[in-house]
C-alpha cells in the first residue's frame, strides 16, 4: 500500500525582514502557490497530504506580532490536496522551496514571506531610536550607489535609496556622445567619518538553525545571540562608536547575506560570534578564527569551518531566488591585506578573551569560514566556548560570563583600533 505523506511539525519564524513558515514532513511534497489581492493573501496548495492535527497547529502558531500574516486557514480542497491561505497584513514577495533531509529534521517546505520592497541595513540604523552620530554619513551612503546591493528576492524591489540616480537625458538634437576612451576611474569620495567607528556583530545561526546544542538543551544560537547584544551596548555606549547587527532575533540568515549587510553599511570591522562543539565533551576553550585562501591551519579548524559552513544547508537557502551580484560574494573575493588585518585584530580578541577563559589554541586559527569572505573588511569569527563541554556550558548560559567574553571582545576591538589607527578604511 502507498504510504500517505504526513506533516510532523509546523513552525513560524516571525521577523521584521522576513517570516519564515516551515512544514516538515516524512517525505517530499509538491506545492503550488499563487498570490490574491483586496485583500492581499497567499494561497498555497499541498499535493499528496490529507488534514491532520498537527497541520491545524499552524493556525495557532501565528503571533499577533507578526509583520506580514495576520492568519491561516487550512482545509482540504480535494482528495490529496491541502490548501493554505496566509491572510497578509502587506504585500509580499513569497518565496516557497523545499529542503532535502539534513540532521534531525525530515523533508521541509518552506515559506519565505520578504517584504515587497526590500530593506535597506542603513535605513535600519537611521531609523533606531537612538541618537546616531554617524546619521549624516550613512544617509549620503544610503543614496550613493553601491558594488553591494541590498539583498534581494524575485519578486522585490528595491528601496528608493538603494537605486542609482537616473542619469540625465540629453536635449534633443544634440549629438551623440562619442565612446569615452579607457581610462583609470578616479577615485569614489567617500565621505569622512571623522573617527566614528562601525562594527557589524553577527551573531551564528538562528530560526531553524539552533547551531550547536548542549547536553542541558542550551542552543547556540540564543546565547550568541545574548553576547552580541550585550557587546552591543558596550559599544554603542563609546563615543566615537556604533554597532549594528546582522540579526536581532530568532531568525535565520544566509551566510552570504550577512556578509553582504556588513558591506552595505560601510562596517569597519565584521565578527561573527558562535559557541563551538566537538564530538568529545572534553574540549574546552576559546578560539578564534580568520578566513584562508589555501586551506587549514588544522584539521580542526577545517572541520569547524565546514560545520558552520553548513549553516546554510540547515536553515534553509533557496540560492536561486537571490539576487545575481549578492550571491557572488560566496565566492572567495578576499584580500591578502583584508586577511592580514583580520589575524591582526584576532590576536588583540584572543588575547583578551585569555584573561577571562581558556584557550583552545593561543594563535588565531585559519579556515575558508564563508562568513569571513568581504573582500574589504576585516572579519573574525569568535568561538566564545565549547557548548558541548558541561562545565563551559554552565559558564556559556550565565549572565557573568557572557557580559565578560562581550567585554573582552571590546577590549580587544579598542586595542586593535588604538595600535593600527590607519587599518580603519573610514575612520
Amino acid at each position: 500500500m502507498a504510504h500517505a505523506a504526513s506533516i510532523v511539525a509546523v513552525r513560524t519564524w516571525p521577523a521584521d525582514e522576513y517570516t519564515r513558515v516551515t512544514l516538515e514532513m516524512d517525505t517530499e511534497l509538491k506545492a503550488e502557490h499563487f498570490m490574491l489581492d483586496g485583500p492581499d493573501r497567499l494561497v498555497v496548495d499541498i499535493d499528496g497530504l490529507t488534514l491532520n492535527s498537527t497541520l491545524n497547529e499552524l493556525v495557532s502558531k501565528i503571533r499577533p506580532n507578526d509583520p506580514y500574516i495576520g492568519g491561516v486557514r487550512v482545509g482540504q480542497n480535494r482528495p490529496g490536496v491541502i490548501r493554505l491561505v496566509l491572510d497578509l497584513k502587506q504585500p509580499v514577495a513569497p518565496q516557497i522551496f523545499t529542503l532535502k533531509p539534513i540532521g534531525e529534521y525530515k523533508y521541509r517546505l518552506v515559506l519565505d514571506l520578504y517584504p515587497k520592497v526590500a530593506q535597506d541595513p542603513l535605513l535600519a540604523i537611521l531609523e533606531s531610536k537612538d541618537p546616531d552620530p554617524l546619521a549624516d554619513v550613512l544617509e549620503q551612503l544610503a543614496q550613493q550607489s553601491n558594488d553591494a546591493p541590498v539583498p534581494s528576492v524575485q519578486g522585490q524591489t528595491l528601496p528608493q535609496t538603494a537605486r542609482k540616480p537616473d542619469l540625465p537625458s540629453p536635449p534633443a538634437g544634440s549629438a551623440k556622445p562619442r565612446p569615452s576612451q579607457p581610462t583609470t576611474p578616479p577615485p569614489q569620495s567617500q565621505p569622512q567619518r571623522r573617527g566614528q567607528i562601525l562594527v557589524a556583530l553577527d551573531p551564528g545561526h538562528g530560526g531553524e538553525d539552533p547551531g550547536a546544542v548542549g547536553r542541558n538543551g542550551t542552543r547556540e544560537k540564543d546565547v550568541v545571540l545574548s553576547i552580541a547584544r550585550r557587546l552591543k551596548r558596550i559599544i554603542d555606549s563609546t563615543p566615537g562608536m556604533k554597532s549594528y547587527m546582522t540579526r536581532d532575533g530568532d531568525y535565520f540568515v544566509p551566510l552570504h547575506v550577512r556578509v553582504q549587510k556588513a558591506r552595505r553599511v560601510k562596517a569597519d570591522l565584521f565578527i561573527s560570534i558562535h559557541a563551538d562543539a566537538w564530538i568529545k565533551p572534553s574540549a574546552r576553550g576559546s578560539s578564534v578564527y580568520a578566513l584562508s585562501q589555501n586551506g587549514a591551519t588544522s584539521t580542526m579548524a577545517r572541520m569547524m569551518a565546514q560545520r558552520e559552513n553548513d549553516a546554510d544547508l540547515v536553515g534553509g537557502v533557496n540560492l536561486g531566488t537571490h539576487n545575481a551580484q549578492v550571491a557572488k560574494v560566496l565566492l572567495d573575493l578576499s584580500t591578502a591585506a583584508q586577511i592580514n588585518d583580520s589575524i591582526r585584530v584576532g590576536s588583540k580578541v584572543l588575547g583578551e578573551i585569555g584573561k577571562i577563559n581558556r584557550l583552545h589554541k593561543r594563535q588565531v586559527e585559519r579556515a575558508g569560514f564563508a562568513v569571513l569572505k568581504a573582500p574589504d573588511i576585516p572579519s573574525i569569527l569568535v568561538e566564545t566556548a565549547f557548548i558541548s563541554n558541561p562545565t563551559e556550558e554552565n559558564l556559556l548560559r550565565s549572565s557573568k560570563y557572557q557580559d565578560q567574553v562581550a567585554r573582552a571582545m571590546f577590549a580587544g576591538i579598542q586595542s586593535y583600533f588604538r595600535d593600527n589607527p590607519a587599518l580603519a578604511r573610514r575612520s
